[in-house]
């Protein structure tokens, strides 16, 4: 027999719109339950998404710069090698750390935590079987934050080795000779440069006529011509038929062309909504075309007292998105009031140099028929640029050609996705084009290019 619990508001998945969603309500006076049923909580993003890939991207940066970039500086460099099994490691425990971390969270926000698989079994039931029990938790709201899985590509059959998913592409235990990337997302992009960097040859194959879909196409263009610069072999407009084991490497079969062999081959099409075997049908919720949990503005599904944030509902798939969506969703249930700007919900590509974006692309401005008017500025003269020896890319600012309200920035250079932060600001607090440029930036910092592109917006800008 089930043991049975009572809370006011159970969160369904531990990743950063479950434990945020559990966290805000015990702040906010609510006795908060939250279910995971790995036994690491945090979520894809900080199990198995964006922190050990960053934390991959960044060693395999440094040791790229050891190897080919410090000569610049007069840094002299001998023997540089490889220690990937330390680097695997270094990772694992940033990746330990971190969940250690979120556990530590609930544990003085005084959250119970449930680990097990959740099921809805009926209006304000859920049903946590866990090794060797079950608990049966009643809750008068009940939020689902179970994120997302790898999207399947037809024709191709993942064996969790020579072909896998980005999970598999984080413990390799050799750097491949020829790694195959299917997909020419931020996924696929950030993953390539990894192995890339540490020594493989990296092919991507996209479906598409260009990299990075959905981002601004004037930034993803130039970004894909840094990229090849750095090695990457891009074949667009190109479909996928299938993949297999063959020997010890793989073939990648290509819709009207020759086969391709290689070591590797990771699939990086997308993610899907984890909405499966959550027991909605219980509480009659049907989900979309797309998978994905119907909510309204509100976050609230058809069924009363069950909400969704994240990655099973509409929007992009981001930790940061799932996490606002978790916080108003907990305010408006508390308090009566809580919203979500998703003009300033940023994006950013991890690559070198990073690409950054927040607010409307120029295409979607066009398509939408709203004037603008677009001021930019590039790294190259920029003195701190120079002096990191990072001068590559640019800052492209829109703006309402009659108001002068920031529309969307983007950004392809270093640390854009730092420097991105300054303009989710600015179109959270509705700024102009003008209150950028005339707010004062330290010098000599990358952020004077920000300042620039707003000027530029007027045909101002002063260095160039």
């Amino acid at each position: 027999m089930a043991i049975q619990k009572t809370h006011d508001l159970l969160s369904i998945g531990g990743g950063m719109g479950g434990y945020v969603s559990a966290i805000r309500a015990a702040q906010l006076g609510l006795d908060a339950g939250c279910v995971e049923q790995e036994s690491a909580l945090g979520g894809t993003c900080l199990r198995i998404g964006c922190i050990p890939s960053k934390a991959l991207l960044e060693a395999s940066e440094l040791f790229h710069e050891a190897k080919n970039g410090l000569s610049d500086f007069g840094v002299k460099v001998s023997g540089v090698d490889l220690d990937l099994p330390k680097m695997l490691n270094k990772k694992d425990t940033i990746v330990k750390s971190l969940t250690t971390g979120v556990a530590g969270l609930l544990k003085k926000n005084k959250v119970a935590r449930y680990t097990g698989h959740a099921k809805i079994v009926g209006p304000g039931r859920v049903l946590v079987k866990g090794e060797g029990e079950e608990t049966e938790i009643l809750a008068k709201h009940i939020i689902i934050a179970t994120g997302s899985k790898v999207a399947p590509l037809r024709g191709v059959t993942m064996d969790g080795d020579r072909i896998g998913s980005s999970t598999d592409a984080l413990s390799y235990p050799e750097v491949p000779g020829h790694l195959v990337v299917i997909g020419a997302g931020y996924i696929g992009l950030e993953m390539g440069s990894v192995w890339l960097r540490l020594g493989a040859k990296v092919t991507v194959l996209e479906y598409l006529d260009r990299i990075l879909p959905g981002l601004d196409a004037e930034i993803a263009k130039e970004a894909q011509k840094v990229l090849a610069r750095q090695g990457f072999e891009f074949h667009l407009g190109t479909r996928v038929t299938g993949a297999r084991v063959e020997n010890d490497g793989c073939v990648v079969e290509i819709e009207g062309g020759e086969p391709i062999e290689c070591d590797r081959v990771l699939v990086a099409v997308g993610r899907l909504p984890n909405t499966e075997n959550l027991g909605l049908e219980s509480v009659g919720i049907a989900l979309d075309e797309r998978g994905r949990i119907p909510v309204d503005d509100h976050f609230r599904t058809s069924a009363a007292g069950i909400y969704a944030v994240g990655d099973v509902i509409r929007g992009p798939m981001l930790a940061h998105k799932a996490e606002e969506e978790a916080m108003a969703c907990v305010e408006q249930i508390v308090t009566g009031y809580g919203h979500v700007n998703y003009d300033a919900i940023p994006g950013v590509v991890y690559t070198n140099p990073e690409v950054a974006s927040v607010g409307k692309t120029e295409e979607e401005l066009a398509q939408a028929g709203i004037p603008y008017k677009k001021g930019s500025f590039p790294f190259m003269p920029n003195g701190r640029a120079k002096a990191l020896g990072h001068t590559q890319g640019k800052v492209k600012i829109l703006a309402h050609a009659e108001t002068d309200r920031i529309l969307g920035v983007h950004i392809i250079g270093p640390r854009a996705g730092d420097l991105i932060a300054e303009a989710v600001v600015a179109i959270e607090f509705a700024a102009s084009a003008e209150d950028l440029a005339r707010s004062s930036h330290a010098h000599p910092t990358l952020a004077e290019v920000m300042k620039e592109a707003a000027l530029a917006v007027e045909g101002r800008a002063i260095h160039i």
